[in-house]
């Protein structure tokens, strides 16, 4: 949905844009933008829902100070969003959209604000995760998924078809278990167990390893039945041994690609961030995927991979998380 994102004097973003796809995986260093960037939707999530600046209303003049520009993919690929912040604290406050005049231009920006709305950030915390949950507070997942278990728990009464399939993925890729199940906590809450494959053994959520949550909790993105439209996940190969990391990979693109899983489904637009060689050479086959994010001093800028005429003949002589980290393909730190 989001086509392209266009940075001026953003931090150390001074003058960096980027082309999005459906599924956008950041490498880069520590302070190189990958965060800002997600920061940056969360933002714009916030302030398409508030009243908003409309281009026609500035009579030609721009907002002063850092400024960060969105483009989007058909059908809105006639509208723009600017959003106008302070010099001095780097708050984003103004929201700016310029769409085509008329009723149509109007009804575009009034359905790409509602898709907007669905914009969703996810940095895991597994001691959030094994604690028990509320029902009430299992509508969607939690930033952190700390309502993990309420979200299954509800998911498993409400959409049961769903809900199988999670389980069979889980007890696939984890086959020292042979399920998931509940018990109460009191006072309407749920606690989240795991059957052992073998014998009539349990194991309660805070005793599950931190990976197996991680993993869970994607998982549940995954086979949403209605997913966020935008899924933004900070670290996704946290706490994953190497080993696993396709099946994360494959999961994620379980929401950018439905259509290659049967489903009829909107796809979901991904960002993720890691610093895993690793995750990185998951996606040896489709460069075009990866934005290898670059800090020279103060100043960060981006880089889709694909655009690297020499990347071919480059991995041919080294696996493309061997060429991250030796610092050939730059995205490294003290550049």
């Amino acid at each position: 949905m989001i086509a392209a994102v266009q940075f001026r004097n953003f931090k150390a973003l001074r003058s960096a844009a980027v082309q999005l796809g459906p599924f956008n995986l950041f490498i880069g260093p520590n302070g190189s933008g990958k965060t800002s960037l997600i920061q940056a939707l969360l933002r714009l999530r916030t302030l398409s829902g508030l009243p908003v600046v409309h281009a026609h209303e500035l009579k030609g003049q721009k907002p002063e100070g850092p400024q960060i520009e969105f483009h989007f993919s058909p059908p809105f690929q006639d509208v723009r969003v600017t959003l106008g912040c302070s010099s001095d604290e780097l708050v984003c406050n103004l929201l700016v959209v310029d769409h085509p005049a008329g009723i149509a231009g109007e009804g575009q920006w009034a359905e790409l604000r509602t898709k907007l709305q669905g914009i969703r950030a996810f940095l895991f915390d597994h001691y959030a995760m094994a604690m028990p949950g509320k029902l009430t507070e299992g509508a969607e997942l939690a930033s952190n998924a700390g309502n993990l278990a309420a979200v299954l728990a509800l998911r498993r009464e409400q959409a049961p078809e769903a809900m199988a399939r999670l389980v069979v993925e889980f007890c696939r890729i984890t086959p020292e278990f042979g399920g998931l199940d509940f018990c109460e906590a009191g006072e309407g809450r749920v606690e989240l167990i795991a059957r052992l494959a073998e014998g009539n053994e349990v194991i309660a959520a805070d005793s599950l390893a931190q990976g197996t949550l991680y993993l869970l909790a994607i998982l549940t993105l995954a086979h949403a039945p209605s997913p966020p439209s935008i899924v933004c996940l900070e670290e996704a190969d946290r706490g994953v041994h190497p080993r696993m990391l396709r099946e994360v990979r494959d999961a994620l693109y379980r929401l950018s690609y439905p259509q290659d899983v049967g489903e009829s489904r909107p796809a979901v637009q991904v960002f993720t961030t890691t610093h895993s060689p690793y995750l990185l050479d998951q996606f040896k086959d489709h460069p075009e995927e990866v934005v290898l994010a670059s800090k020279h001093g103060n100043t960060a800028t981006f880089m889709r991979l694909a655009e690297r005429a020499d990347l071919s003949e480059l991995m041919k002589e080294a696996h493309l998380g061997d060429l991250w980290y030796s610092g050939i393909l730059g995205g490294v730190p003290g550049e």
